[in-house]
């Protein structure tokens, strides 16, 4: 978007927490979405699986804002979840060797994509909804946790 020759992007001077918040509705939006998939209709579970992604890259993005990353640097990312989490690990988020697996096949499948604009996905490039599951909520339980803590520890330099 531009407006008089400036180009800007939505949720450029979003904070932490404001992504932190995002992140937990499109969470809970997952959650709802889950229910609605049926069995035997692959296609059902397009919508739990794209809001899911989502709110993990908000996630993501969220904890790397907060650590300093600049906005541009962390939008030029993409959807490369691999990448952020690598960044995350690197800025204390202990995550466990099967979500970070899970988060590079994530990538290295664009998930994300697939999960938009596919409507036959081979079950090779998709996540099974157990692992997805699990990555959104390691990912958002230890970010939130993480989040509270740096909350609650003042920064030196400050009062």
């Amino acid at each position: 978007m531009s407006i008089e020759g400036k180009r800007f992007y939505p949720g450029e001077r979003a904070t932490a927490d404001q992504l932190l918040s995002l992140a937990a509705e499109y969470r809970r939006s997952a959650e709802t979405l889950l229910p609605a998939g049926r069995n035997g209709v692959p296609l059902s579970w397009a919508p739990y699986r794209l809001v899911a992604i989502h709110a993990i890259e908000l996630y993501l993005n969220a904890y790397l804002i907060a650590a300093g990353h600049p906005h541009a640097a962390v939008r030029g990312l993409r959807h490369d979840t691999a990448s952020r989490a690598e960044l995350a690990m690197l800025a204390k988020v202990d995550l466990r060797r099967r979500t970070v697996a899970h988060l590079r096949f994530l990538s290295a499948n664009r998930e994300y994509l697939v999960t938009r604009y596919d409507p036959a996905p081979s079950s090779t490039s998709i996540s099974q909804l157990t692992r997805l599951r699990a990555t959104l909520n390691e990912v958002a339980e230890k970010i939130d946790k993480l989040a509270r803590k740096e909350k609650a520890t003042p920064r030196q330099g400050r009062a």
